[in-house]
């Protein structure tokens, strides 16, 4: 059977990278050659109505591969790690009893990391009094400020965490004044042994090309129609304290609507957003375990690339060319 080894368990490949480093291209060929079906691993695609500004697969491409954890919630939703690998582990098993190799695509790190390794998430206690008053905080004083108290408890998680991603910040505050212990510590404890026979390929490229391409795909984006993609969703009830509203397009384009910003200085910064969050990204899968990365900045070079990940996949899987 493709997706059972020998050790019995199920065969699980992973394609990890920065935002705009080509990981859609090279995913469906790769999907298309090894019998895959594609699961989303990116905390935004699950939002429907919410396309452009998340880069999802186009419905030609989704059309040539099955797509998994994309359109699966209203904007309203306040989707979770914890649910993204209750709902991912689950497609995994389905996938693989179908005889079909499980194919996760995407550049949320700590959601694909919770699946590759099984996360145990806990609730760890709460206390609406104290995320209430850190709400009040950030709305009177500012997210910039709030995030400098999450920097004076948990720098790690503030290096992970942007400033505008407001829920997110607030329950690293709380989870370090419930138990007194860092979110990035709770992270680190965790035991990265994997259930399953894993492969992960990691892209990569030179820091100047893929800025090139973040800034390349923003000026795409706005051409596809981002601005009226976030008009539609302000029409339809959507406000920017959601956590889909929070997401990069969507907060500076909103500031732009608002007139907090000119479109131009809006644009600016969701170039410079984007730019941080690659480092953010990049950071992250560099210190995950078990990466085989590729060097892709020579893009005309694709098909020395494909061989090598073939050679990969072949190897960490157990496949026959």
């Amino acid at each position: 059977m493709l997706t059972e080894t020998g050790s019995g368990r199920t065969r699980l490949l992973v394609l990890v990278g920065p935002t705009a480093v080509g990981k859609t291209n090279l995913s469906l060929a790769l999907a298309e050659e090894w019998n895959a079906e594609i699961i989303s691993g990116d905390s935004m695609q699950v939002y429907r109505g919410m396309d452009i500004g998340t880069a999802k697969a186009t419905p030609e491409e989704r059309s040539r591969v099955p797509h998994h954890m994309i359109d699966i919630h209203d904007p309203e939703y306040p989707f979770s790690v914890a649910e993204f690998q209750e709902r991912c582990t689950a497609h995994i098993e389905e996938i693989a009893s179908r005889g079909k190799l499980p194919f996760i695509v995407g550049g949320t790190g700590l959601y694909v990391e919770s699946v590759c390794y099984q996360f145990q998430f806990s609730e760890n206690g709460s206390d609406e009094a104290f995320r209430a008053a850190q709400q009040q905080y950030a709305d009177t004083q500012g997210a910039e400020a709030l995030h400098a108290r999450l920097r004076e408890v948990d720098p790690e998680s503030a290096d992970r965490l942007h400033p505008n991603d407001v829920r997110r910040v607030i329950r690293a505050l709380e989870i370090f004044h419930v138990t007194g212990e860092r979110m990035s510590d709770q992270l680190k404890v965790q035991k990265k042994q994997t259930p399953y026979e894993l492969c992960i390929v990691g892209l990569t490229m030179d820091r100047a090309l893929l800025y090139k391409r973040i800034e390349e795909r923003i000026d795409q984006m706005l051409e596809e129609g981002l601005v009226e993609e976030v008009e539609r969703l302000l029409a339809a009830g959507c406000t920017r304290d959601m956590i889909s509203m929070q997401g990069l397009g969507y907060k500076e384009i909103v500031d732009y609507l608002e007139g907090k910003y000119s479109l131009e200085e809006a644009v600016e910064l969701l170039k410079k957003d984007t730019r941080h969050y690659a480092k953010r990204q990049l950071s992250w899968f560099r210190h995950m375990k078990d990466i085989e990365w590729i060097d892709v900045t020579e893009l005309p070079n694709i098909s020395t690339q494909l061989s090598e990940i073939r050679d990969i996949i072949a190897r960490k899987l157990h496949l026959d060319r």
